[in-house]
């Protein structure tokens, strides 16, 4: 049996309560939060845990296997170093830190003690996602991803929504193309809070030019979560916002070759191959839950989690370009 104890159990936090309260082989030892109100809450849905406004009092805790640390951003480098130092296994939520710096430091200090320190980038736990990732292949030289990711609210105090929504979109980035970009360019706006930005523009630019453009906002009409993959050979659409059909895979060519074989605009179409459009299958798993269990076997089984902590600093450094972009106009900035 694998104890947690979860600090911050505000919007979702009781997420992680509730998951791992689920989960054969592990359960819950301490709720924390400074909020008295989300205490309770936690406290009438699960009378048998243990509630504190002290996240230190729970390193003393002989029971506390691991913590989960979903608490605002500027608070993930103390918190974490403060377990990992007392032998405490730590998963952190998005992003993993304000700068590489302090998860470098974290790396070094979970390597020394030999324990897991992993990062909650939940869509790489998404089966749909790791459909597309395993069909990338499939569509041939890839030519360009578009993501957007907006709706209205929640809109944070704590970070931009660079830091609360692309992260998202740079993890899903990095584990389709296995590989960090070489170019960064950002722009934005703040409109409702003063040097937080509600809107970015964040364009990706990977080796063998494919271009990963993400648009990001809370202060926007629909909800929509979509992912748009093009290549030589097929096109892919993950639409997260659409749970009966979450991936689309497009037969889609266009013969290159064929491309000056006709002056006539009209016959545009004899170089476009046009297929099917299919459905794949996906097994049905909740994101969050298969993050978790992933935790609890890295824990027993000593395996490598998907989303360690090099994995979070690959994200980490990828925001920093960004928001060093933002910050001159947009100017491209090297990783």
């Amino acid at each position: 049996m694998t104890n947690i104890s979860i600090i911050g159990c505000g919007y979702w936090g009781p997420n992680y309560v509730r998951t791992f309260n689920e989960l054969q082989g592990s359960g819950i030892s301490y709720c924390c939060d400074m909020d008295e109100r989300n205490l309770e809450r936690m406290k009438r849905l699960y009378p048998a845990v243990k509630t504190t406004k002290d996240y230190k009092k729970i390193a003393d805790d002989a029971d506390t296997d691991a913590v989960i640390i979903i608490t605002p951003l500027n608070t993930h480098h103390e918190i974490a170093k403060y377990f990992l130092e007392r032998g405490k296994h730590v998963l952190v939520e998005k992003p993993f830190t304000s700068n590489s710096e302090q998860g470098r430091e974290l790396l070094e200090i979970a390597n020394k003690n030999g324990l897991v320190l992993m990062v909650g980038h939940v869509y790489e736990y998404n089966p749909a996602v790791r459909k597309l990732k395993g069909m990338m292949g499939s569509l041939g030289n890839i030519y360009y991803i578009s993501a957007e990711r907006v709706g209205l609210g929640p809109i944070r105090k704590h970070a931009s929504a660079l830091w609360d929504l692309v992260t998202h979109d740079i993890s899903i980035a990095l584990y389709l193309l296995g590989t960090l970009p070489e170019r960064v360019s950002a722009s934005g706006e703040s409109y409702i809070q003063d040097g937080l930005e509600d809107l970015v523009f964040v364009n990706l630019k990977f080796p063998n030019g494919i271009i990963y453009n993400i648009h990001a906002s809370w202060i926007a009409p629909e909800k929509i979560r979509k992912t748009i993959v093009v290549g030589s050979k097929g096109m892919a659409v993950f639409d997260d916002a659409n749970k009966s059909e979450m991936l689309k895979i497009y037969e889609r060519e266009i013969e290159k070759n064929s491309l000056d074989s006709t002056p006539e605009y009209s016959d545009h179409q004899s170089i476009v191959t046009i297929g099917d459009i299919y459905i794949p299958h996906i097994e049905h798993s909740e994101p969050l839950k298969n993050q978790s269990k992933h935790f609890l076997e890295c824990i027993s089984e000593g395996k490598k989690p998907l989303t360690d902590a090099v994995d979070g600093l690959n994200v980490i450094k990828v925001l920093e370009a960004a928001e060093k972009s933002l910050r001159n106009s947009g100017a491209e900035v090297k990783i």
